[in-house]
């Protein structure tokens, strides 16, 4: 019980924390809050650590040489700091298989909530650190140079990142959950796949917007003061429907794989 007192206070002096920064929007640090706790109730301190690094990381990340992003920032709906539902897609499936997890241990439940995890950081690092590649990237979809900060491109350096990301989840979690260095692998790969999932996603099902103003290709439903024009994609699926879609599906390959290979 004790355990559990610390956790809600930590998990909302971390919201509270995010929201004072302005890494977090008031529904953002709600949303965080609310996972945190799923979280820590079904996977304890070590769980909330995996978790903190995801967010720690990322918003360290998405503030790093943010000038040089402002033009990536212009082409997408949101900025660098979180909403509800960013936070929600991106932690979301996390907090689901803590709560599973609570009410069902098992080590399929542990591999749907890393797996989950890494595939958000990867996307999260490709995105962050990929728009600062000097060579333009290539369209997955045309296989041509694309606008940087485009949903669907890639570059060298965002996959080196990609995979870093999706490491990084893994192999912390060697120290906190102490699985063996085959599932750390398997971690990493599976994350590093839910990034590609994102990158597919993001290429051929996600809304793609132009300006009636400027021309501009964005992703915002508003460009120049005037309301944009649907140019592909479909209009439900934002890039938090992507992000939170890639994680899940990520996840559920990754517990099926498990299943098959025992």
């Amino acid at each position: 019980m004790l355990e559990y007192a610390f956790i809600f206070i930590f998990v909302l002096i971390t919201a509270l924390g995010g929201f004072y920064f302005n890494l977090l929007s008031l529904s953002g640090s709600l949303a965080a809050f609310i996972i945190g706790n799923a979280v820590g109730l079904g996977l304890g301190l070590q769980g909330l650590l995996v978790l903190g690094f995801f967010f720690a990381s990322s918003s360290i990340w998405s503030k790093y040489k943010r000038n040089q992003k402002a033009e990536v920032e212009n082409i997408h709906e949101k900025g660098s700091r979180r909403d509800w539902r960013q936070v929600a897609a991106n932690g979301g499936i996390a907090g689901l298989a803590s709560i599973l997890y609570f009410a069902f241990p098992s080590q399929l439940l542990l591999m749907a909530f890393l797996i989950s995890l890494a595939s958000a950081n990867s996307d999260t690092w490709a995105s962050e650190i990929g728009s600062l590649s000097k060579k333009q990237p290539i369209s997955i979809r045309s296989f041509k140079p694309i606008e940087t900060g485009t949903s669907g491109a890639v570059s060298l350096l965002g996959t080196f990142a990609a995979l870093a990301g999706a490491s990084s989840i893994a192999f912390l979690s060697i120290f906190l959950f102490k699985i063996t260095l085959l599932k750390a692998i398997f971690i990493s790969v599976l994350g590093f796949t839910g990034n590609l999932i994102d990158s597919v996603l993001g290429a051929y099902l996600q809304a793609k917007y132009k300006c009636i103003v400027c021309g501009t290709e964005v992703e915002k439903l508003k460009h120049c003061g005037e309301m944009t024009s649907l140019a592909e994609g479909k209009r439900f699926a934002d890039n938090d429907f992507v992000n939170f879609l890639s994680g899940l599906v990520s996840a559920a390959l990754g517990m099926l794989l498990y299943i098959l290979l025992g």
